[in-house]
C-alpha cells in the first residue's frame, strides 16, 4: 500500500502538470488572438514605411482592396497589371476618393521581359510597401496531365505566381533596406499550406510564395523589413469565381481591412480570424483524412465544371 503512494503521487503531479500547461496554452492562445484580430496593428502600414505603396495585380480583387486600404492610410500608390484601361479607371478612382498621387504600369506578368519597365517606373521612389498580389490558377481542377494546353498553362503559373514574386522582390527590396524600413505582403493562399491534388502546379506555386516569403522574413527582419506570407481560404474575387460574399468568404474589402492589421504581428498569416481557425483545423487533420476530403471535393468541381461546360 505504502509503495503506490510515491506513484500515485507522481502521477498527481504529472496531471496537475499537463492541466497547467494546456491552460496557458489555450490562455496565450486567447491572448495572441485579442492581440491579432481584436486589436491589431493598425498603425503598422503607412507613410511612415515610405511614400510609395506598389501593387501588382491592383485593378481587381485583393489587389485592389489593398491598393484601396493603403491609399486610405495617405500612401501614394503605383499600380501595376495587365489592362491600361483597368489601371486608368482605377487609378482615377483612387486619387479621387483619397486625394492621394497614383501611377500606373501597364505590364503582362505572364511575360519575363516586363521588369525592365518596371524599374524604369519605379525609379526614384520611396517604396515602403510592396504588395506582391498578382495570380493565376485553373480554370477547373483537373488531374496534371489532363490540363488543356498544359506547357502553356505550366510557363504562365510559374511566370505569374513564382518569377512575379522573386523579381519584383528584387526591384524593391534594396532601397527598403537601404533605409532600414519596409513591408512586402506576399499574397500565398491556403493551397499552399499543404498539397491541393487536382490543382497541382497552383498549390506548387503557393508553397513556394509561402516557404520565399518566410526564408525572406528571417533573412531580413534584422534589416527593419518585414516580410509576410498571406494565405487565405475562399475570398470573393474573380479568380475563386464567388460572387456573394459570407461568413467563411469575405468581401475583398473585408478581408484586407483585417490582413492589413496583421503586418508587424504575424509574418505568416490566413489574413481573416475565420480563417485561421479553418487553418488550424486544417493543419491537424490526419493525411489520410486531409487528401480524401481535398481529392473527392476538387474531383466534384471538375466534373460540375464538365458537365456543364459538356466535356469528357
Amino acid at each position: 500500500m505504502e509503495s503506490a503512494l510515491p506513484a500515485a503521487c507522481f502521477l498527481y503531479w504529472v496531471g496537475a502538470g499537463t492541466v497547467a500547461y494546456l491552460t496557458l496554452r489555450v490562455a496565450y492562445s486567447l491572448f495572441e488572438a485579442l492581440r491579432v484580430w481584436g486589436v491589431g496593428n493598425v498603425a503598422g502600414v503607412g507613410p511612415g514605411l515610405g511614400e510609395w505603396a506598389v501593387v501588382t495585380g491592383s485593378t481587381d480583387g485583393i489587389g485592389k482592396s489593398y491598393a484601396e486600404e493603403l491609399a486610405k492610410r495617405g500612401m501614394k500608390v503605383v499600380l501595376i497589371s495587365r489592362s491600361q484601361d483597368k489601371l486608368n479607371q482605377v487609378s482615377s478612382e483612387i486619387k479621387e476618393k483619397f486625394k492621394v498621387e497614383t501611377r500606373t504600369i501597364a505590364v503582362d506578368f505572364t511575360s519575363e521581359d516586363i521588369y525592365d519597365k518596371i524599374k524604369t517606373g519605379l525609379a526614384g521612389l520611396e517604396i515602403g510597401v510592396l504588395v506582391n498580389n498578382v495570380g493565376m490558377s485553373y480554370e477547373y481542377p483537373e488531374y496534371f496531365l489532363e490540363i488543356p494546353d498544359l506547357d502553356n498553362v505550366i510557363k504562365k503559373l510559374i511566370n505569374i505566381n513564382i518569377v512575379s514574386v522573386c523579381k519584383m522582390t528584387r526591384l524593391v527590396l534594396p532601397g527598403m533596406v537601404e533605409r532600414s524600413k519596409g513591408a512586402i505582403l506576399n499574397i500565398s493562399s491556403a493551397s499552399g499550406m499543404r498539397p491541393v491534388p487536382l490543382l497541382t502546379i497552383y498549390s506548387a506555386t503557393k508553397a513556394f510564395v509561402d516557404f520565399f516569403s518566410r526564408c525572406l522574413h528571417e533573412e531580413y527582419r534584422g534589416k527593419g523589413i518585414f516580410v509576410q506570407s498571406v494565405l487565405p481560404f475562399y475570398v470573393a474575387t474573380k479568380l475563386s469565381k464567388i460572387r456573394k460574399p459570407t461568413l467563411d468568404k469575405p468581401s475583398t474589402e473585408t478581408f484586407v481591412k483585417s490582413a492589413i492589421k496583421t503586418v508587424g504581428l504575424q509574418s505568416r498569416t490566413t489574413g481573416y480570424p475565420i480563417h485561421s481557425l479553418m487553418g488550424s483545423i486544417n493543419s491537424i487533420l490526419p493525411s489520410w483524412m486531409y487528401f480524401k476530403i481535398t481529392t473527392g471535393l476538387n474531383k466534384s468541381l471538375r466534373a460540375r465544371y464538365l458537365k456543364k461546360n459538356k466535356k469528357n
